[in-house]
């Protein structure tokens, strides 16, 4: 009601302005239809001048008015969607401070290749499964804050979040226990799609590390230090060490290989304002720590583990364009793999290599279908550009994957719907132990993907 109230008095505005343009023209011609006799040509060419400049002014108010017109209802519009929101949140059962939610989502996979074990990737004819429950608490007690996450998937469960903090009088944030690392261009990395980009698989997106996080702001430049030491702790699954979310360096069940120590992370954003709707978050992040051999002494010494990463996410008003090149190094004696768990999942990585990723989207409100809110299309790609070769010599191969699709949202529903092609990525297809290694047989393959989410 408010959002067309507002629409009608600017459309009033504009339709004044105009009349009162076509009423001066109008008047004005009249009188120089019939000229008096004492007046010159040089008046006559100033008054046409004078309406000239008239219709300057009021060509820029009625585009003002348009633009203020347009504003509106982009507020209008956005104050809507933070109040369904609010409300959303307002229903969520509490105890005291404490605010409870969570989500069920499930996932139809189809494949086009064989099934040849590892992560369920929906070959021979596709398959429907549970693909996550959970259950999230956010605290706020004055100014102190927390969010702890527990997630169950087909077989196994873990911890995802579990932070207390405490907010400062200058906007600062400092938060202990299991939280997300700041690296990246954001929460997951450059990525609007259910599989993410390529460098969630290396570990360097959406990574959840045991330590303490502290953010805050220099004037309008967004600042984050970090101090981790340890991965995310395993959970509950089929393996001894992989029953986590993110991708970490793990031992293997016959306990052989590295963990994460001691890591220190720096990132860096600043806003650029270009024009009304167009901005740009530019940022560098930076992230070093220790590598502890878990195995045979005589196999191996400690490693470091490092990684940096420029990036950029350009808002061009309803267009999201987001990039990120990134380095990462996981420097240890002997070979150029090492191990990492997720989703209760083992996978050898390449220790070094290169990811670019680009992601383009665009946000369109959709406030004349009924079922649906907004819908969000995007389109991905990112590549892992390894530094490597077996022990026979053969170079390692890059990891490229291409994402096409869509989130749908409507009140607590949030549906992905997209086809990922691949000749890398262990949940796409073809060898799902090799192909974020050496990845030799490089074979392209596709997967159609619907993951069907409702959030409480």
């Amino acid at each position: 009601m408010k959002r067309n109230k507002l629409i009608r008095m600017n459309h009033w505005g504009r339709t004044a302005v105009t009349g009162l343009l076509l009423a001066g023209l109008v008047s004005s011609s009249q009188a120089q239809s019939r000229p008096e006799p004492e007046e010159s040509v040089e008046q006559l060419q100033e008054k046409v001048r004078d309406l000239n400049r008239q219709l300057e002014e009021a060509k820029k108010a009625l585009a003002e008015s348009q633009k203020e017109d347009q504003q509106a209802e982009q507020e209008a519009s956005q104050a809507e969607t933070m109040q369904q929101e609010l409300d959303r949140i307002e229903a969520s059962p509490k105890i005291g401070p404490i605010t409870f939610g969570g989500a069920i989502r499930a996932n139809y996979i189809y494949g086009d290749y064989v099934d040849t074990g590892g992560p369920s990737r929906g070959s021979d004819g596709g398959n429907f499964e549970l693909d996550t429950f959970r259950i999230n608490a956010d605290l706020l007690y004055g100014n102190i804050v927390g969010k702890a996450e527990y997630r169950w998937y087909n077989g196994y469960n873990f911890f995802h979040t579990a932070w207390l903090g405490y907010n400062f009088e200058d906007d600062s944030q400092v938060q202990v226990g299991l939280n997300r690392v700041p690296f990246g261009a954001g929460p997951y990395g450059v990525s609007q799609s259910w599989f993410f980009d390529q460098s969630y698989y290396v570990g360097l997106a959406d990574d959840m590390d045991l330590g303490i996080k502290y953010l805050f702001n220099l004037g309008d430049t967004e600042l984050a230090l970090a101090y981790y030491y340890s991965a995310q702790p395993n959970g509950l699954g089929y393996t001894d060490h992989a029953a986590r979310y993110d991708s970490d360096m793990v031992r293997n069940d016959e306990g052989v290989g590295y963990e994460e120590r001691n890591q220190v992370n720096a990132r860096i954003i600043q806003p650029i304002e270009w024009d009304e709707g167009i901005t740009t978050d530019l940022g560098a992040s930076f992230q070093i720590g220790q590598l502890i051999n878990k195995g045979d002494a005589d196999e191996g010494e400690d490693g470091t583990a490092y990684a940096t990463a420029v990036h950029a996410v350009n808002q061009i008003h309803n267009w999201k364009l987001a990039l990120q090149l990134t380095y990462y190094n996981y420097d240890i004696d002997g070979s150029d793999l090492i191990n990492r768990g997720f989703y209760d999942f083992y996978a050898d990585i390449a220790t070094e290599g290169w990811i670019p990723a680009v992601s383009l989207s665009y946000y369109k409100e959709t406030p004349d279908i009924l079922w649906l809110d907004y819908v969000i299309p995007y389109i991905e790609y990112s590549s892992i550009m390894k530094n490597g070769e077996t022990a026979d010599g053969a170079s390692f191969k890059d990891s490229d994957l291409f994402t096409i699709g869509a989130a749908w949202a409507h009140n607590g529903w949030y549906i992905y719907t997209e086809y990922a092609y691949s000749n890398g990525n262990s949940f796409v297809g073809g060898d799902p132990y090799n192909n974020f290694g050496a990845n030799l047989d490089a074979t392209w393959e596709g997967r159609f993907n619907i993951n069907f989410g409702y959030y409480f």
